[in-house]
């Protein structure tokens, strides 16, 4: 019966095992000296090697070779045994499946019993964060002090949830992912043993795709073999892992650095109508995005898992963007490969990513404060909304500086105090809610003519955003020139690193909000 490769090629001696050197010697050193520890906890991502490692240290303390350095000899009937899975003294427990107290009361009872063949009797208890509160408790006392001939190994992906008691009475090791390199020189190795026919760049792709762990890597390369004799193509690993050409990854970073959207989008599609997934798509481009933040922030001694010739290509590539233009499309790209894809529109979240890792260029209108106020008569007329009339767009100006986004503008006074209330005496009086509406958002920012408004709460600024083309006349009247509202999630704005310029409504304001509606002055206030 055929095995998956994964399993077929499992590491059977120390020597054998990849990037897990730092664990792979002190167990080595350990089982030499003859002081393998009772208990031993290993952490780490999935498919870096911990069960396997677990396993060779049980054929190590049980191994018959009288040199203590060479074992495991792989090569003694107890370690045969345990290839072949019969060896009686090897217990595997899922954790996962056996999450009770019972499952370990029942171990505690078996434990005391002599092993049947070997020296020692070897518990490798898997996933073990997934024990429930009683059954660590009912776990502690034998994992402190076990019989002579008893070892635990604790396997874990998840070390945050195992207790500290239990950490306490372990020897605790971590395991790391493995970098590009490891795992294709592994799957090198693996592919001449297995005779198969592999065009260049899949082992890259595949290794790439595996994200560090070796197993998933092992596990997408069987699923990418066919027939023994059967080519394995670049074309046919991106069909089949879902993944697109580092040239498209490459391609639309550049169109994000450019801020060229059209250009970023036929990327997208493209990539996607040839079969590429758009979460794995948005992993690629956080990966890729992630080495030129390094480059950029490190320069030549950045740390990259990347080829010589790859690094080049990047460090003419991050020399378009600035750091803050990275960092702003990692966060998107990340979000979105974690957005679970819709059915209908499963391409949504990596469009969306894309277009937002580019910021909207500001437009800038020519009038300045020191312009006179057009007459009501010409304020009726502008505000009308003409459909026949063709006007000629003002000349596009630079946008303004990051530094100061709210300095200076015909709308700025609204966030001063006195014009705000003008404004919403005015909304208030064409309609009562929304005022309302208009009370429940900050004024953050001025960009060009367009005052930015942030909402706590999504359904109040969809109420203001359906009013938007009343509100915009009311803001064009009180200012006395064109001028538009903007709104905005108020936490997803400050977390773009925006600084509001709000204005903030004190018992003042409202008492002078109440003098002028009665038309009095305030003279005095006390404020508590």
């Amino acid at each position: 019966m055929s095995q998956a490769l994964y399993r077929k090629w499992r590491p059977a001696r120390f020597d054998q095992v990849i990037g897990q050197e730092h664990v792979t010697r002190t167990l080595q050193n350990s089982v030499a000296a003859d002081r393998v520890g009772h208990a031993y906890l290993f952490c780490g991502p999935r498919g870096t090697g911990k069960t396997t490692l677990a396993r060779l240290l049980a054929k190590a303390v049980n191994c018959l070779n009288d040199d203590p350095a060479k074992r495991p000899d792989d090569e003694c009937r107890i370690c045969q045994a345990i290839n072949e899975g019969r060896f009686m003294d090897l217990i595997e427990i899922d954790a996962a499946s056996n999450t009770g107290v019972d499952d370990i009361r029942d171990l505690r009872d078996k434990i005391n019993f002599a092993p049947n063949d070997g020296q020692f009797k070897v518990y490798i208890i898997d996933e073990v964060h997934m024990l429930s509160t009683a059954a660590f408790n009912a776990l502690l006392k034998t994992l402190e002090e076990p019989p002579p001939h008893a070892k635990f190994v604790l396997a874990t992906t998840e070390e945050h949830k195992v207790p500290m008691t239990i950490k306490s009475r372990c020897q605790q090791f971590n395991f790391r992912l493995l970098t590009t390199q490891e795992i294709i020189g592994r799957l090198t190795w693996l592919v001449e043993k297995e005779n198969l026919r592999v065009e260049e760049g899949v082992l890259e792709l595949v290794a790439q795709h595996g994200a560090g762990s070796l197993r998933d890597s092992e596990s997408l390369l069987d699923q990418l073999v066919g027939s023994p004799d059967e080519l394995i193509t670049v074309e046919r690993a991106q069909a089949v892992l879902g993944t697109a050409s580092s040239a498209s990854i490459a391609t639309l970073s550049e169109a994000i650095l450019n801020r060229d959207t059209s250009a970023g989008l036929e990327v997208i599609h493209e990539a996607l109508n040839t079969g590429a997934d758009p979460r794995q798509f948005s992993r690629q481009m956080v990966t890729f995005l992630r080495n030129l933040l390094l480059l950029k922030t490190a320069g030549a001694d950045a740390p990259l898992d990347v080829t010589a010739e790859q690094k080049n290509d990047m460090a003419i590539l991050v020399e378009k963007g600035s750091r803050h233009d990275l960092i702003e499309a990692i966060k998107r790209f990340n979000e979105a490969a974690s957005t679970a894809s819709s059915g209908w529109q499963p391409q949504l979240p990596l469009e969306l990513a894309f277009l937002e890792s580019i910021p909207e260029a500001a437009v800038t209108i020519s009038p300045t404060l020191h312009q006179a106020a057009p007459s009501p008569s010409t304020i009726a007329r502008a505000t009308a909304a003409p459909a026949a009339t063709t006007t000629t767009p003002p000349a596009p100006q630079p946008p303004p500086t990051q530094t100061s986004p709210a300095a200076s503008g015909p709308a700025f006074d609204l966030i001063k105090g006195k014009t705000w209330r003008e404004f919403l005496a005015r909304a208030g009086q064409q309609n009562r809610n929304l005022k309302n509406w208009l009370n429940s958002s900050q004024p953050l920012a001025v960009e060009g003519s367009t005052l930015i408004l942030g909402f706590d709460m999504d359904f109040l600024m969809k109420k203001l955003q359906d009013e938007a083309e009343l509100v915009n006349r009311i803001l064009t009247e009180v200012i006395g020139q064109p001028a538009q509202v903007k709104c905005v999630m108020k936490g997803d704005y400050l977390a773009r690193g925006h600084k509001p310029v709000g204005h903030s409504r004190t018992m003042r304001d409202e008492v002078e909000d109440l003098a002028q509606e009665l038309g009095g002055v305030v003279s005095d206030l006390e404020e508590p």
